[in-house]
Order: structure tokens, then C-alpha cells, then sequence
């Protein structure tokens, strides 16, 4: 099976070679732990678990390396320990449970290793020593600064000029850089921080540095201790097989891993391919805060969207592509998988079927596999349709039991929190304006759908009554998207 992937870095569709069929090894930036994992942050870890997949289904489940990272020593974690009083080993402790189970809930499988970044700040330092000694980094008032000028490569995956990247990023100007674009490699941490004894002073590393570090130890250091390289892997030291994530860690993240590796490890180049997945929106929109549409992974489940329902609909949208996040998208999704759950009941499994691994197999097309399977439903093919699902992870066992519940239900508390949040920003515009016609539109059609509406001065909450009427609830939240 030929396996062809777009390249970020060389903008083509590319035949996959690994250079070690034994062997293949995958690097993708997993989350930094704070708080739960948004929608959008689940988008990178379903794609790269259907690769995952694939890679097992074509080279044997034991010739797969993959590993994924949890970022727990960062700014963000740090504040939120302030502002909660808690410790940061106590937040990130349950913010990873918290990840590793959200995730378990929409199909992720664990990935071979998932290392976390302070438990490798040793090889963050011996990498950082390592590009001082070669001229690519230099130390200054506590900090270690990566040269960027030293590195004539650097914008190559991005495809921008140096430049272009001032211009479009925020750059910390700071009197310790010797050149703008120069970033951070270690940072002197306060009593109050983390922080680890190094050569430069008790600190803790930047974000970039850490990823470089754990991919060259886990993916080329551990398997060469091991004596699990090949000689066509040995020839190419430091090299791996593909790189993953989001397509706004592109830059500056990428970019940097690229700049300190290559001149850490004398190599041409990290990783052979590059691959990035689009963003998320929520209804045609940006998810955030601020327009109420912002959802965690746990708040979809908790509202009753089944966690197969949420790969679904992922799925359904090519990774290249923004993926736009809908109720009647998830509405549809759980239609379809009660379907084909029903179809596939107590039936064995057997090899997937060729068409729907072809799909996978043209760039990641789960879009195109999706289309396959429902093929073979129509078809009446329902072994091939349950083998070929479960290597999407959908149909398995692990993600069963929610079948039998009301199809509406899920995607009807999906709107309702939606909603929610829209009237209770029209309700802090109207307290501002001091016209409430829009808030008491929108209360009266929701109460005639037999919504129980709260306003207090936590907030607004809405909640489906005996009454409740789901074609009228579908026709407010079409009436609100129509408004804006």
C-alpha cells in the first residue's frame, strides 16, 4: 500500500518513505497542560491518531513509533497556579488525567510514549551547551538566546522571509537579544517558579527547546541505544519520519524546532515530512470566548454529545480544510453511527476494505472514507463496513453504549448551551444599551420551545422542560445564525 502525504515543507503530495519500514517514527506537539482541552484541540489529536492507525494497518502495529508530549513547565501553568493558590504539580497532574481521558473519549489511542517535558531537562541542557559551543545560541542576563542569523534555513517551512516574520509576529523586544528575531532557550526563573541549576543560572527552559530535545531522544537516541535502526535510518542521524501538529504552530514553533535541531545535530533536516492540520470554528465561526461559542471536549460530553459523535463529525472534514463544528453536523453524525452500530451488532471482524484504506492511504482522506463506509452500509457489506470503521476508530467497543439514547438529545443540549451563551452576551449588550427588546425575542421563543429560562447575576442558563420542542429549538438556532 502506497501512502502519499502533502509535505508542508515542500507544499506537495508526496510519496510516504520511511526510512525504516521496521521503524516508523512520528513526532506530534501534544497540549500544554493548564486547563481542559478546547474542541480545537482535539482536532490535531483524532488526525494523527487515524495516521497512527495507518501506519500500524500498513507496517505492523510493532514498527510504529509515535509519541506525543505534554508541555507542564510554561508561563500559563504558572499563572494559573498563582491565581488559584494551588501547587503546579497539583494543576498539572490533573489537567493531563484530564487530557488523557477526554481524549480516550473520542477514540484517541495512547501513543507509544508521551513524554513530559520536565522530566527531560537534562537533554534540554546538554542541547543548549551543544548549540552555544557551535556558535548558534549565546548566553545573556540569565537567558539563552537561539541566533537565528546563525541558521541560513530558517523560514523554509514557513515560507516566509525573516522580514515577513517581524513584520507578522509578535517579537519580544528585549535588551539582552542581540537580534530581534533571537528567541529564548532558557529563562531565569524566581524563587516562586520552576526551576532547575544549569550553567546559566537556575531557570527553566523556553517551549521550543523542549520538543527538539524529547523527539531526538525518544525517536533517534533511545532506538540507537536499543539497536533498533536500520542502516538506511543510521545513515541519516537525527532524522525522523514525520512531524505533526496544528497549522498555527507552523510559526514560530515548528520553525524553531527546526532551526535548533538541525544545528544541534549537524542535520540537513529534522523530519522527512511535515504535516499540519487546518483550524476549527464553531457554526461558521471563530471559536472563542467571547462570541459564546468556545467549548471544551468535556463540556460537549457532559452536555451529552457522544464522544464517537465528536470523532465523527472530525472526521468528516479533510484535515487540510477548516473544520466547522455544527449541531446539525452532530445531529446527522449520531443518526448515521446508530445506524451503522445497529447494522454491525454482534458481527466478526476481518481485514478493512481496500477502498476505504485507498482513501486513508491519498493524504489522510477521511473525508473520502467515510464516503466509503457509507458504501458499504448501503451496500448490505456490514463486516467490511465494521472492520474498515474500527480503523477510523469508529464501531469499537470502547466508544459503545451511548447508542440506544434519544438521536436528538446530544445535539439538542449542544444548541441549548449555545444558546445560552448567545443570550447571555445580548443580555450584557442590552444591560449596556438599555434596550432588551432582543433578549425578551429571544426569551419568549425560547420559552414557546419549552425551555425553562434562568437569569440571575451568575449568568443565564437554560434547561429543556416536558414541553420541550426540538424542530422549534433547530429554528431558533437558525433564526440567531441567519442574524449574525
Amino acid at each position: 500500500m502506497e501512502i502519499r502525504l502533502t509535505n508542508s515543507m515542500t507544499r506537495r503530495k508526496e510519496r510516504f518513505e520511511p526510512l525504516d519500514e521496521k521503524n516508523v517514527r512520528m513526532y506530534v506537539c501534544g497540549p500544554t497542560v493548564y486547563d481542559r482541552a478546547h474542541l480545537g484541540n482535539a482536532r490535531p489529536a483524532i488526525v494523527f491518531d487515524v495516521l497512527f492507525r495507518l501506519l500500524r494497518q500498513v507496517y505492523g502495529a510493532d514498527h510504529v513509533t509515535y509519541v506525543r508530549n505534554f508541555t507542564d513547565v510554561d508561563d500559563k501553568i504558572n499563572a494559573r497556579a498563582a491565581e488559584s493558590g494551588r501547587s503546579i504539580g497539583e494543576i498539572t497532574a490533573e489537567t493531563t488525567q484530564w487530557y488523557l481521558d477526554d481524549m480516550a473519549a473520542v477514540g484517541v489511542m495512547e501513543p507509544t510514549h508521551m513524554p513530559r517535558a520536565t522530566q527531560f531537562i537534562p537533554q534540554m541542557v546538554a542541547m543548549i551547551e551543544g548549540l552555544i559551543a557551535a556558535g548558534h545560541a549565546y548566553a545573556a542576563e540569565g537567558h539563552v538566546l537561539f541566533s537565528v542569523g546563525s541558521y541560513d534555513g530558517y523560514g523554509r517551512l514557513s515560507g516566509r522571509s525573516v522580514e515577513d516574520m517581524i513584520a507578522g509576529a509578535r517579537v519580544e523586544v528585549a535588551p539582552y537579544k542581540r537580534d530581534p528575531m533571537d528567541f529564548v532557550l532558557w529563562k531565569p526563573s524566581s524563587d516562586d517558579l520552576p526551576g532547575w541549576d544549569s550553567p546559566w543560572g537556575r531557570g527553566r527552559p523556553g517551549w521550543h527547546i523542549e520538543c527538539s530535545a524529547m523527539a531526538d531522544d525518544l525517536l533517534w537516541k533511545k532506538p540507537l541505544e536499543e539497536g533498533r535502526l536500520s542502516e538506511a535510518a543510521l545513515s541519516r542521524p537525527h532524522v525522523f519520519d514525520i512531524h505533526g501538529g496544528g497549522n498555527d504552530l507552523s510559526f514560530p514553533h515548528h520553525e524553531n524546532e527546526i532551526a535548533q535541531s538541525c544545528c544541534a545535530n549537524h542535520s540537513d533536516v529534522m523530519a522527512n515530512v511535515w504535516l499540519h492540520n487546518e483550524m476549527l470554528q464553531v457554526e461558521g465561526k471563530k471559536m472563542s470566548k467571547s462570541l459564546g461559542n468556545f467549548f471544551t471536549v468535556r463540556d460537549l460530553l457532559d452536555q451529552g454529545v457522544p464522544g464517537e459523535v465528536i470523532r465523527f463529525v472530525m472526521l468528516s472534514t479533510h484535515y487540510r480544510k477548516p473544520m466547522d463544528w455544527t449541531a446539525e453536523k452532530a445531529r446527522e453524525a449520531k443518526k448515521t453511527l446508530q445506524k451503522w452500530r445497529a447494522q454491525t451488532r454482534g458481527l466478526p471482524t476481518t481485514a478493512p476494505h481496500a477502498g476505504v484504506v485507498a482513501a486513508l492511504a491519498d493524504d489522510l482522506n477521511t473525508h473520502g472514507a467515510i464516503a466509503e463506509l457509507h458504501n458499504l452500509s448501503n451496500s448490505g457489506d456490514f463486516v467490511s463496513l465494521l472492520s474498515s470503521a474500527k480503523l477510523l476508530g469508529l464501531l469499537t467497543d470502547s466508544l459503545s453504549g451511548w447508542e440506544n439514547d434519544r438521536p436528538a438529545d446530544g445535539g439538542d443540549m449542544f444548541v441549548l448551551k449555545t444558546l445560552e451563551k448567545n443570550l447571555q452576551a445580548m443580555r450584557v449588550r442590552a444591560m449596556q444599551t438599555k434596550d432588551f427588546s432582543g433578549v425578551d425575542s429571544m426569551k419568549s421563543a425560547l420559552i414557546a420551545a419549552g425551555v425553562e429560562v434562568r437569569m440571575s447575576k451568575e449568568g443565564v442558563s437554560l434547561e429543556p422542560t416536558e414541553t420541550f420542542d426540538s424542530d422549534a429549538l433547530s429554528k431558533i438556532e437558525r433564526q440567531r445564525e441567519a442574524e449574525q
